[in-house]
C-alpha cells in the first residue's frame, strides 16, 4: 500500500507538470518484452505527395523514404476527416466523429472538447501496462479534464491546438502573413481575420505554461529532444510505452529557413519538409537505439495539404479531384475530394512488418485505435461501436484487404460538419454532395 501511495504522489506530480523525470516509470508485474511499444507519428496538413517514395517529385523526405524501404508503405490510407480535430479524435478513440462528437475544430475559446465519455487510446493501454506520452498538437480541447493529462497521458509536451491560434514573436510564414505580438502597450493589430494578434501562442509541460509566446523556430528541436527523452526513460524502466506525436508540419506557419534556389514558396515548404524528415529520423535513430526490435513505429498525416495556403501548401500529387478543380476548387483539406483525405502511411517494425513492401489495401487512421490494442493485448471498451479495423495481418503481410466500405465525412467544405458526405466501396468512390471548395483567406483563390 505505501508502495502505491508513492505511486500515485509521483503520477500526481507529473500531472502538475513538475519536473519531467517525476513521471512514474516504475514498474510491476509482467516482464519485460512481452507487450510491444508504440510510436504514432501524426503529419499535420502533409499532402500524399509530399512524402518522396510516393510520389517522384519530392526530395526533401530522405528519412522517411528510408523508413518506407525499411519497412510498408500503403498508398491508400485516409484520414477519418480533413481537418484537424475531427481526424485526431477519430485516431485516438477508433470512432468517426458522428459517434465520438467531434465533428468541427475546437477554437482557442472552446470550453470542451473530445467528450470525456469517450474512451482513449492511451487510457487503455495506461490501463494495461503503459507508461503513455504525447508531444505535440492535442486539439481536443484545452481547459480542465479536457488536457492531455487527463485524457490517459502521463506526460504532455506541445501546443494545445494548432500553432497558427495565437501569435509569437517570430511569426514565421503564412498567406496571408500575420503580425507579431504587439508589444507594451501597443494595441494588437488584427490585420488579418485569420490571424490571433490577442493571445500569445502557449507552449505546455503537463499542467504549466514553460514559454509564451512559443519560439516557432525552435519547436522541432524542443519536440525532437522531448520524444527521445521519452523513448530512452520509458525503454530502460522495464514498462512499454506509447509516445502519440502531432507534429507542428506542414501546418502553417512555416517556420524553417529556405534554400537559395528555386521560388520563395516552393523553397519554404521544403525546407519544412526537410525540417520534419530530420524531426523523424531522430525519433527513429532512438527507436532503432533502444527498442528497435520490440517497438511499432506508425507515420501518417491528418489530413491532406491545406489548398488555400497557396505555395505555402503541399503536394496531394496525382489526386488533383479533376472536377472540381476545373471549376476553380481545391481538391484538398476540408473536402472529401482525395486530396483532402488520402494521407502518407508508414509501418516500420523490424522483424514483425514486411521490408520494402508497398501495400494497396484500404485502410483508415480509424484502424490505429483497434490494431494497437490487439498487439497490446487489450481489450476494446465495451458497449460501444467502432469504425476502425484490426489490420495487423495486412500490416504483417498476411492479408491484402483491409475496409470494403470506407466513409469520409464533411469536414467543412460543405453541408453539416461530420455528415457522411463520401462512401468508397472497394474501388468506387460514390460523392453525396459536390461543391466548390471556399476561397482562400486573402478572399481569393491562388
Amino acid at each position: 500500500m505505501a508502495w502505491l501511495s508513492l505511486k500515485v504522489w509521483l503520477v500526481g506530480l507529473s500531472f502538475l507538470g513538475c519536473l519531467y523525470p517525476l513521471v512514474d516509470f516504475s514498474f510491476s508485474g509482467e516482464t519485460r518484452g512481452q507487450k510491444p511499444n508504440f510510436v504514432i507519428i501524426l503529419a499535420d496538413d502533409m499532402g500524399w505527395g509530399d512524402l518522396g517514395a510516393n510520389w517522384a517529385g519530392t526530395k526533401d523526405t530522405a528519412n522517411l523514404d528510408r523508413m518506407a524501404a525499411e519497412g510498408t508503405r500503403f498508398v491508400d490510407f485516409h484520414a477519418a476527416a480533413s481537418t484537424c480535430s475531427p481526424s485526431r479524435a477519430a485516431l485516438l478513440t477508433g470512432r468517426l466523429g458522428l459517434r465520438n462528437g467531434v465533428t468541427h475544430n475546437f477554437a482557442v475559446t472552446s470550453v470542451g472538447g473530445l467528450p470525456l465519455n469517450e474512451t482513449t487510446l492511451a487510457e487503455v493501454l495506461r490501463g494495461a501496462g503503459y507508461v503513455t506520452g504525447m508531444i505535440g498538437k492535442w486539439h481536443l480541447g484545452h481547459h480542465g479534464s479536457h488536457h492531455p493529462n487527463f485524457r490517459g497521458f502521463d506526460y504532455y509536451f506541445g501546443v494545445p491546438y494548432s500553432h497558427d491560434m495565437g501569435c509569437t514573436d517570430t511569426p514565421g510564414y503564412n498567406h496571408p502573413p500575420c503580425p507579431a505580438c504587439p508589444r507594451g502597450d501597443r494595441p494588437s493589430r488584427n490585420l488579418e481575420r485569420d490571424c490571433y494578434s490577442d493571445l500569445a501562442l502557449p507552449l505546455y509541460e503537463n499542467l504549466n505554461i514553460v514559454e509564451q509566446p512559443v519560439n516557432l523556430s525552435a519547436l522541432a528541436q524542443k519536440y525532437a529532444e522531448k520524444a527521445t527523452q521519452f523513448i530512452q526513460q520509458a525503454s530502460t524502466s522495464g514498462r512499454p510505452f506509447l509516445l502519440y506525436v502531432g507534429l507542428a508540419h506542414m501546418h502553417v506557419p512555416l517556420a524553417g529557413t529556405p534554400p537559395s534556389a528555386g521560388p520563395r514558396g516552393q523553397r519554404l515548404y521544403s525546407a519544412g519538409l526537410r525540417e520534419m524528415d530530420h524531426l523523424v529520423g531522430r525519433i527513429k535513430d532512438t527507436v532503432d537505439l533502444v527498442g528497435k526490435n520490440n517497438t511499432f513505429l506508425w507515420f501518417t498525416g491528418d489530413n491532406g495539404p491545406w489548398a488555400q495556403k497557396c505555395e505555402l501548401a503541399g503536394s496531394v500529387g496525382p489526386f488533383t479531384g479533376s472536377w472540381q478543380a476545373r471549376r476553380g476548387g481545391s481538391p484538398a483539406k476540408q473536402t472529401t475530394w482525395e486530396g483532402g483525405h488520402r494521407v502518407p502511411a508508414l509501418a516500420y517494425w523490424p522483424g514483425r512488418v514486411p521490408v520494402n513492401v508497398t501495400s494497396a489495401a484500404l485502410l483508415s487512421v480509424l484502424d490505429i485505435f483497434p490494431t494497437v490494442l490487439a498487439l497490446a493485448g487489450a481489450p476494446l471498451p465495451q458497449g460501444r461501436r467502432f469504425d476502425g479495423l484490426d489490420v495487423s495481418q495486412v500490416l504483417f503481410g498476411r492479408a491484402q484487404t483491409g475496409h470494403r466500405v470506407l466513409f469520409h465525412p464533411n469536414s467543412g467544405a460543405a453541408g453539416e460538419d461530420g455528415a457522411l458526405q463520401t462512401v468508397r466501396l472497394e474501388q468506387y468512390k460514390a460523392f453525396y454532395v459536390t461543391v466548390l471548395s471556399p476561397l482562400n483567406s486573402a478572399g481569393q483563390r491562388c
